[in-house]
């Protein structure tokens, strides 16, 4: 009896786990995990598309495919994708990317550890930055991740990509911060600043949340690079930050104004600096350009320690602040470079209306037709192109105008763009003009 009670103890601490084993595993990435995971959730979305119910249809565009797409009606099918959010209050808003839940007629989320899935609607949604909020109606007892900081990031410190891709578990991966500012050219005349990382963002991980090893929250995970492996990038929080209060407000990022008309620095400078600019061209009387002292011919070179290497850039980063926020401009002056504070406000009323008249030489308003010419200045660009009162603006650079709405919006996303891109209809014909 005492030898079996003998070896009964023997096995018992030779299988017992030494003092401390368990604890020597939770290392600061498991503490982190644990923090952020319950504020991650996964995205469903459901969009009804239009197809061709030709038999031919997907075999190129052959003279059957297109009688049958003329004589039979298009046929709606449901599709649907999957991507990852992070909850960031406690009143259920959900931040995640813009391509996730874009042109979807359903919204569904599932939170982590709840077996059903809870209906969201979308608040608000900016395509140019990639980002969205959705909201949950009841967000009781939800945990949630609220945004921390993103401007105190080191290079080589280890951060963790979570996502919740197919609603049945999380995806952790882990990395390090090899850019803190990497400046991406997304499209032509759009450049974007990501968080660069080797964190794998697989897809249906994107809109999750990346997160430092305290598991604060830093980065949204957006975009993996297709030509190289193991490179991952996640849009800044603070970035984000700057325009989650107008996408829960008014449903969209408002355009920040400055107030100068920005120009190209010409090659000698480029040559100097080893780096380019935006020149100052001209400045707007009482805009926050003038009032905090921008001079015409000062060239800004980084808007909160951005570069800035053209015109496209100032508009891409300045379309990442909504009135009321405070930059940092970094502005050269002669041979001196100084640190320029500026408080952007929004775009004064009309002012639009007035650049267009100024700027290209014509007015327009609503009627039936849609958006008409109204005035032609004399003398102007649009006299010398022949523009005449009448005349409807179906687009301008490309995108199709509905309202006077629409015309504001994209205008103000483009002041300062010379020339700029319209179609022109008269008679049921359409002429595109370059102005001025």
């Amino acid at each position: 009896m005492i030898r079996f009670f003998f070896v009964f103890f023997l096995v018992f601490v030779l299988l017992s786990p030494a003092p401390g084993q368990a604890d020597n595993r939770r290392t600061p990435v498991v503490e982190a995990v644990a923090k952020a995971r319950q504020a991650v959730v996964n995205i469903r979305t459901e969009k009804i598309v239009q197809r061709s119910s030709s038999p031919f249809f997907g075999f190129g565009q052959s003279i059957f495919d297109q009688f049958f797409r003329d004589m039979m009606a298009p046929r709606s099918y449901k599709t649907q994708s999957l991507g990852s959010g992070v909850v960031i209050d406690d009143k259920g808003h959900i931040l995640t990317n813009a391509h996730v839940v874009d042109k979807a007629s359903k919204i569904f989320v599932a939170l982590p550890d709840r077996r059903t899935e809870l209906e969201a609607s979308l608040i608000g949604q900016d395509n140019r930055m990639d980002l969205a909020v959705l909201k949950i109606a009841d967000a009781r007892d939800v945990p949630y991740l609220p945004p921390a900081r993103s401007d105190n990031l080191l290079l080589g410190e280890t951060v963790i990509a979570i996502g919740n891709p197919l609603g049945l578990g999380h995806s952790i991966t882990t990395g390090i911060i090899s850019s803190t500012q990497r400046r991406i050219q997304l499209e032509p005349g759009q450049a974007t600043v990501f968080i660069q990382s080797d964190a794998l963002i697989n897809p249906g991980n994107s809109g999750g949340p990346l997160v430092n090893i305290n598991g604060d929250l830093i980065g949204i995970n957006t975009a993996i690079a297709k030509q190289a492996q193991g490179i991952g990038f996640s849009i800044p929080i603070d970035t984000a930050k700057r325009v989650v209060d107008d996408l829960i407000r008014y449903g969209r990022v408002r355009h920040a104004f400055l107030g100068i008309i920005p120009g190209d620095v010409g090659s000698e400078f480029v040559r100097s600096r080893g780096a380019g600019g935006v020149l100052v061209e001209r400045i707007v009387p009482d805009s926050p350009a003038d009032d905090c002292g921008l001079r015409v011919a000062d060239v800004i070179v980084a808007i909160d320690g951005v570069p800035l290497t053209s015109k496209e850039d100032y508009y891409s980063f300045l379309a990442t602040y909504t009135p009321g926020d405070e930059a940092r401009l970094t502005v050269v002056r002669g041979l001196d470079e100084r640190q320029q504070a500026v408080r952007f406000t929004a775009l004064p009323a009309d002012y639009v209306m007035a650049y267009t008249r100024r700027t290209f030489g014509f007015g327009v308003e609503e009627s039936r037709r849609g958006l008409v010419v109204d005035r032609v200045e004399s003398g102007s660009p649009a006299a010398h192109v022949g523009i005449e009162p009448g005349d409807r603006i179906a687009k301008v650079a490309g995108v199709e105008l509905g309202d006077l709405e629409d015309f504001n919006t994209v205008i103000a996303q483009l002041l300062g763009r010379e020339p700029l891109e319209f179609l022109v209809i008269r008679n049921n014909r359409g002429y595109l003009v370059d102005l001025p």
